[in-house]
């Protein structure tokens, strides 16, 4: 448990939920309620082992944070995560109610493990070491069946090294889902291509003649939209969205809208990860406070050419 202040609190409460959820409570020295609450607030930081870090904030010594978060009445505990509010009570409640409350909203000790795996295997691959990181990965989804990150990252590992089948494996369950998540979409149309241009041994011979069907007749859209497949298998991604956008330049509705579907789903398989938790971002509490310092962010190369293509794609479909 730490007492924080205004001075303290970007360090204490901010960048510290970047890595681990913060459970901020709101209290005052003549506060009853507050101090029946508090024990059990601290006793339940002890029985979770570092899954959520407690801190206390006097609100009448720290009217600034008190309003920032618009409490009306305490005890208020608000949990933020990622330097965010994302739930919070009023009141003084019984250790079973604020376990429940913890329960629901700080990951589990499994979901820990599986996301140490996760961060440990992305750090393998940096290294080169993709044999590692997939053992790694597979452990993470093994833990946590339900870590999505793991899952797009185990399946983006075995396409990048031509092991498909497991790959297929791997995303079916993702693909029952309703609606998809647009990512597994994305990498289920990647194996697709794949799949699709191992019929073809000589993949550049095979765009010749693609390419020579599209001279003699501009609306041969399934020689078109061959080409970016096999472009896509071949890592060359803006000529196969050049390609595709083509086609939705002469006939929207070509295939049942495939060709938009293929350009949204390489887009979202070029567009950069996120950043990671800890890095530096602008954001607000609900009450207006600046939670962040303001930092100049110059724009990801990959990140502007994917915002390039959106926009193409949105003046085409518009």
């Amino acid at each position: 448990m730490i007492d924080v202040t205004l001075q303290n609190f970007e360090t204490e409460v901010i960048a510290a939920s970047m890595e681990t959820p913060v459970l901020v409570d709101f209290w005052a020295p003549w506060c009853a309620p507050c101090k029946s609450l508090g024990p059990i607030l601290e006793q339940l930081e002890v029985e979770f082992a570092g899954r959520f870090k407690l801190v206390k904030i006097d609100s009448d010594q720290e009217q600034q944070l008190a309003q920032a978060f618009g409490v009306q009445s305490i005890p208020t505990c608000v949990l933020l995560v990622g330097g965010k509010p994302v739930d919070g009570f009023m009141g003084a409640m019984p250790a079973g109610k604020v376990r429940e409350f913890l329960n629901k909203n700080v990951p589990s000790e499994e979901e820990i493990a599986a996301e140490i795996d996760t961060e440990e295997a992305e750090a393998l691959i940096e290294q080169g070491n993709p044999a590692a990181a997939l053992e790694k990965l597979g452990e993470a989804l093994a833990i946590n069946p339900a870590n999505d990150d793991a899952r797009f990252d185990y399946v983006k590992l075995l396409v990048q090294h031509g092991q498909l089948a497991p790959a297929q494996a791997a995303l079916a369950p993702t693909l029952t889902r309703i609606p998809v998540p647009l990512r597994f979409t994305a990498l289920s149309q990647w194996i697709n291509a794949l799949e699709f241009a191992a019929n073809y041994q000589d993949l550049t011979g095979a765009i010749a003649q693609f390419d020579s069907k599209i001279a003699e007749n501009k609306r041969d859209f399934d020689s078109r939209f061959a080409k970016a497949r096999v472009l896509m298998a071949l890592d060359e991604w803006t000529a196969a969205l050049d390609e595709l956008l083509e086609i939705i330049l002469r006939d929207k509705k070509w295939a049942d809208e495939a060709p938009r579907k293929a350009v949204v789903a390489i887009l979202e398989l070029l567009t950069p990860p996120p950043p990671k938790a800890g890095a530096a971002a602008v954001g607000k509490t609900a009450g207006g406070i600046e939670l962040m310092g303001k930092s100049a962010v110059q724009e990801d190369p990959q990140a502007a050419l994917v915002s390039t293509y959106r926009r193409r794609l949105s003046m085409m479909l518009n």
